[in-house]
């Protein structure tokens, strides 16, 4: 029925490493959704693997888990079983409308190891107590389904900035991650592991993790314009934004909190690459109709040599879960072989990721490069060579 596409033949450690665990915090979310029922057709031959990164040439020898190898599970508060997210994502059109009956099984296993999130209203349990049953479940998982070692990636809806000595759900999450020995991913602007009271635990963990804030349209278009105003020497003056967009996260960033969260990452990409922080704001509006697809818009304000003013103005539309979902798998991958290697601590290098990296450069030119040659570290070791940091 299905036109079988070619496996990638890109060497890959599942063989000696076993399989890889991804435990996803909003694993019944439109992203989480759009990754699990990806990964089964691209492991099946079902589609080809456009717009994931570790599957072109560069990453080939780098030792990588193959996306067959890939066990999947998660927490959430939702309780829409995966299997019936696809078929609505399918509906909107973000899935091709074939899928969902394709790879229902896969969808039903991992709906099948999908547990309870947190913290909900009313929930009496202490800080310790929720990171503790967290950690719980993520290590029932790594040791149920038998896989070598699990990434936990939050993908779950964006939170506002917490108050001053408050632990968010999604630091709760990252905290479990390092008590269950997990590598860890924030493809959210939440807090996660940038809590203060969380970094000594983080260095001393062992483990290595990497965000935060998926690049995924607007930002990713303003890292690439932005350096080269700045190289062209022409003085931005302006540099106004509007998203549109609907669905959970649509609903999410209606909150102004929340919001402004998001709008940290945007910011610091335009400074880290201009060298200032230009006029202009970015503004957010949820549009429920919309679903799973946005519509930004950037409008630059330039001046030219002997001073004349120009205008640059984009439109970026994109669907979301679809922008989103290869980069996660992208991200387990590489994180999931530096944790095979031994490398620990904020991983810099996954950059090219994230609107708000870890000590990273904004550049994406330079993002790249760095990631290509953290792909050329990842490749299998030297008889005798050490791993190391």
């Amino acid at each position: 029925m299905f036109r079988r596409l070619p496996v990638s033949h890109h060497t890959n450690s599942s063989a000696a490493g076993g399989r890889t665990g991804v435990w996803l915090i909003g694993a019944r979310g439109s992203v989480a959704t759009t990754a699990v029922a990806g990964c089964a057709a691209l492991a099946a031959g079902l589609q080809p693997p456009t717009g994931l990164v570790t599957e072109t040439e560069e990453f080939a020898a780098s030792g990588l888990p193959a996306l067959p190898s890939l066990v999947f599970g998660g927490h959430d508060t939702a309780g829409t079983p995966l299997p019936k997210r696809a078929e609505e994502l399918a509906a909107q059109g973000v899935l091709p409308h074939w899928l969902p009956a394709a790879v229902t099984a896969e969808l039903a296993a991992a709906e099948a190891r999908i547990r309870p999130g947190g913290p909900l209203p009313g929930d009496g349990r202490s800080r310790t107590e929720l990171i503790e049953a967290f950690a719980a479940d993520m290590r029932e998982f790594t040791e149920s389904t038998g896989v070598a070692r699990t990434v936990v990636v939050n993908v779950a809806s964006t939170e506002p900035l917490p108050a001053a000595g408050v632990w968010p759900a999604s630091s709760l999450y990252a905290a479990a991650a390092l008590r269950a020995g997990c590598g860890y991913v924030n493809f959210t602007p939440s807090t996660g592991m940038h809590l203060p009271e969380l970094a000594q635990q983080a260095a001393a963990s062992g483990l290595p993790y990497a965000g935060r804030d998926g690049k995924t349209g607007q930002t990713l278009l303003r890292a690439v314009l932005a350096p080269m105003f700045r190289q062209r020497a022409l003085a931005v003056r302006a540099w106004s934004g509007t998203n549109l967009l609907g669905g959970g996260d649509g609903a999410a960033l209606a909150d102004p909190a929340a919001a402004a969260a998001k709008n940290a990452g945007k910011a610091r990409v335009l400074a880290d690459n201009l060298g200032t922080v230009p006029e202009g704001e970015v503004h957010i509006d949820e549009v429920p109709a919309l679903g799973d697809w946005k519509t930004a818009w950037d409008h630059v304000v330039f001046d030219g040599f002997l001073g004349t003013r120009m205008v640059l103005q984009t439109i970026w539309q994109g669907c979301d879960s679809a922008l989103a979902a290869p980069l996660v798998l992208d991200l387990v991958r590489l994180t999931a072989r530096a944790l095979e290697r031994g490398l620990s601590g904020p991983r810099p290098e996954l950059g090219f990721y994230f609107k708000d990296p870890d000590g990273a450069t904004s550049s994406l030119a330079e993002q790249y490069a760095a990631l290509l040659a953290f792909a050329d570290r990842l490749a299998s070791p030297a008889p005798g060579e050490g791993e190391g940091r």
